[in-house]
């Protein structure tokens, strides 16, 4: 099977879309995958958008910004629009969503937007995975697949991953982190004041009013 697997974080190196991404790859070894980095607002020089066509499917992975997809990935997106209108494709497009909020459910409408897209540019839609407490991801890079707090991310990769074995679309997929909602507040507040006094800041620079 081929299956292309694009990061579309403005991170280039270090990001939840790579973990997640490093993940799903652990599951298809026997593969032939195919990497893209979309990080900027056009699509890599070297780039092979004939090769993309020819994949079985594509899986996109990228940061929620503000309910949406980020702008440069959806300039990204316009440019293989236009591509996939004038050289149709039997392309199967599933997409990996993660957010800073606790609740899988905030990435529903970016994924919304994916099957707007698909529609627009005449691909089929598979599914998404909406992931609520991305900013955990990083830290957990340490902890083996499917152990202690990775078990919810792991469980959907691996359901994500059956779909596309099969080729087949399903309902999409949100999930939160199996953590205590209250536990997690407490790590991202400690996260921010740990950040901002790194930064030469106090606490009370978090209040201010601007």
């Amino acid at each position: 099977m081929k299956i292309a697997l694009i990061n579309g974080s403005p991170k280039v190196k270090i990001s939840a879309s790579v973990v997640l991404l490093e993940e799903l790859k652990s599951l298809r070894s026997s593969d032939c995958l195919v990497e893209y980095g979309f990080h900027t607002s056009f699509l890599p020089q070297a780039m092979n958008l004939e090769e993309l066509a020819q994949q079985d499917a594509a899986v996109f992975a990228f940061p929620l910004y503000v309910d949406g997809i980020p702008s440069h990935l959806v300039s990204c997106l316009l440019q293989l629009e236009k591509y996939f209108i004038e050289h149709p494709s039997n392309l199967i497009i599933y997409a990996i969503v993660n957010c800073g909020f606790y609740e899988g459910i905030q990435n529903h409408h970016a994924l919304e937007m994916m099957k707007n897209w698909c529609i627009k540019s005449g691909l089929k839609w598979g599914l998404g995975v909406g992931i609520g407490g991305g900013g955990m991801l990083l830290g957990l890079q340490s902890v083996p697949a499917g152990k202690g707090p990775r078990r919810n991310f792991s469980a959907a990769v691996i359901e994500l991953s059956e779909h596309i074995t099969a080729k087949t679309s399903a309902e999409d997929i949100y999930i939160s982190p199996n953590i205590p909602r209250i536990a997690y507040k407490i790590g991202a507040e400690m996260g921010w004041r740990q950040q901002i006094k790194a930064n030469g800041l106090s606490k009370k620079n978090l209040f201010r009013k601007l």
